[in-house]
């Protein structure tokens, strides 16, 4: 068993992850990303964990075709297990050398089955079947199944495009019904918004009164997002913040477990492994939980599991003296712990924001007169949480560059609630990978590369805040 803040495999990367819950156990499939060249064919890997803290990784579980085979890629689906107890996998099936009558990249829905509790599997390639007329061939992916016990059916959901309309704006979420699991029938689109380029990763789901679709937004925000209604057949309405994340947390699906619904995702690496490189295409897995507000809106956090996992306290001097207050109604002012912190830590910061307050938040691996840092800043006159970091890249050695040339970074912001008056922020920080989380609402995901070490910080500036706890935790292994 490999105790892990964040799982990814020795060798590989998580792509697209696949939940299912058995038994109280959580069984993550996912598309496990080899980066070698030639590239492989991608299949569906397994981790299960039963406390979000422990994995243990299975390797592959559903094996990719050959260089031939329709489904040389093994792209994202979905399980659902039928009154018999039998496990059905809807699976995309891809190869880049077969292409559809349109000139593209063929993408099929493909289908497997289990009958010894997802084991094995065994394909079954007659049941193969690709997107109708009027949708493009290549894109035709990620089935999502479940039942309907009101229309007595399962439903199929798919990311696919229209075949006319505006190039960037095809984008919907087709259906396909069926009685058996065998046979599908194309029917309505389930949602229609014609806005982007694509649906990625749909996912539906009930809980209370509400019914919520997830998708993941094939756009240049890359966000995963939720939209709320009182059936599954709509209408749609837009809660005021619809994202689960930022831009570094992708291609989330859901799972429940005794009453509680959790959102795996995967947090994208950086091209290079620096600040500076371009997002890549899988990552490493994280996990959200959802909380589900009296208005039905969802908010995201931390599992208490995970956070139950940081147990061990670390001393820092700047826990010695709270409350403390920083005041600066035209300025800036910091604080710096005396010590370096680990590479691996959870911390809670409980701020009280005075009105009219422009910034405050916490300093990440900072240097020791705070100007290096990575930064975690609560603008409540904008409503939002954005993630910082200094130095940027030297965009020249003229007097009038400043490094960079951008605020923040523009992909890492996250609108929140920032009334006066207290607010929690806590962050998990392993390596690489940095999660915050504001109120047990909004969380923001990234990656930490260029500062490996440091320490931690509070700021504020032009305005006031005072710091009434902060908590320094790490974990020890056994």
């Amino acid at each position: 068993m490999k105790r892990s803040v964040f799982f990814q495999p020795n060798h590989g990367w998580v792509g697209d992850l696949i939940p299912f819950e058995k038994d109280g156990e959580f069984w993550l499939f996912y598309l496990h990303e080899d980066r070698s060249d030639p590239k492989p064919g991608t299949s569906w890997n397994l981790v299960t964990t039963k406390d979000l803290t422990q994995f243990e990784d299975h390797g592959v579980s559903l094996h990719h075709g050959s260089e031939t085979d329709l489904d040389f890629n093994a792209y994202t689906g979905s399980i659902v297990v039928d009154d018999t107890g039998i496990h059905h996998l809807f699976y995309t099936g891809q190869n880049p050398r077969n292409l559809g009558p349109d000139g593209l990249p063929l993408q099929l829905v493909m289908h497997a089955s289990s009958t010894d509790g997802m084991q094995t599997w065994v394909k079954h390639p007659e049941l193969t079947f690709g997107a109708p007329e009027g949708y493009e061939s290549g894109d035709w992916r990620d089935p999502f199944v479940f039942r309907d016990e009101s229309r007595h059916q399962w439903r199929m959901l798919l990311a696919a495009r229209h075949s006319d309309g505006p190039e960037r704006r095809r984008g919907v979420i087709a259906q396909c019904v069926s009685g058996d699991l065998m046979t599908w029938q194309h029917t309505e689109p389930f949602w229609d918004p014609r806005r982007y380029i694509t649906h990625e990763c749909p996912d539906v789901f009930a809980w209370g009164d509400w019914w919520y679709m997830v998708y993941s937004e094939f756009s240049e925000s890359f966000t995963t997002r939720y939209r709320m209604a009182k059936s599954p057949d709509g209408p749609w309405t837009v809660p005021n913040l619809d994202s689960i994340d930022g831009r570094a947390f992708y291609a989330s699906k859901t799972a429940e477990r005794e009453g509680r619904r959790f959102f795996f995702g995967w947090i994208a690496s950086k091209e290079g492994d620096t600040d500076q490189g371009p997002w890549q295409w899988a990552g490493t897995m994280a996990v959200l939980e959802a909380r589900q507000n009296p208005d039905g809106t969802l908010g995201f956090s931390f599992a208490d599991e995970l956070v139950g996992s940081f147990w061990e306290d670390i001393p820092v001097s700047l826990t010695n003296d709270l409350p403390t207050r920083l005041g600066v109604p035209d300025g800036y002012a910091a604080v710096i712990s005396d010590e370096e912190l680990p590479s691996q830590f959870y911390t809670k910061a409980v701020l009280d924001i005075a009105p009219n307050t422009t910034e405050c938040g916490l300093l990440l691996r900072s240097s020791q007169d705070g100007d290096q840092s990575y930064i975690l800043r609560l603008e409540p006159k904008r409503g939002r949480l954005v993630f910082d970091r200094w130095p940027r890249a030297i965009t020249g050695e003229a007097q009038w560059h400043v490094s960079g040339d951008v605020p923040f970074d523009i992909e890492l912001e996250r609108p929140c609630d920032l009334a006066p008056g207290e607010h929690t922020l806590e962050v998990i920080v392993d390596g690489d990978l940095c999660v915050a989380v504001v109120d047990r609402q909004v969380a923001l995901s990234t990656r930490v590369y260029d500062l490996p070490a440091g320490r931690i910080g509070l700021f504020t500036g032009e305005g006031s805040v005072t710091i009434t706890e902060l908590e320094i935790r790490k974990r020890t292994d056994t």
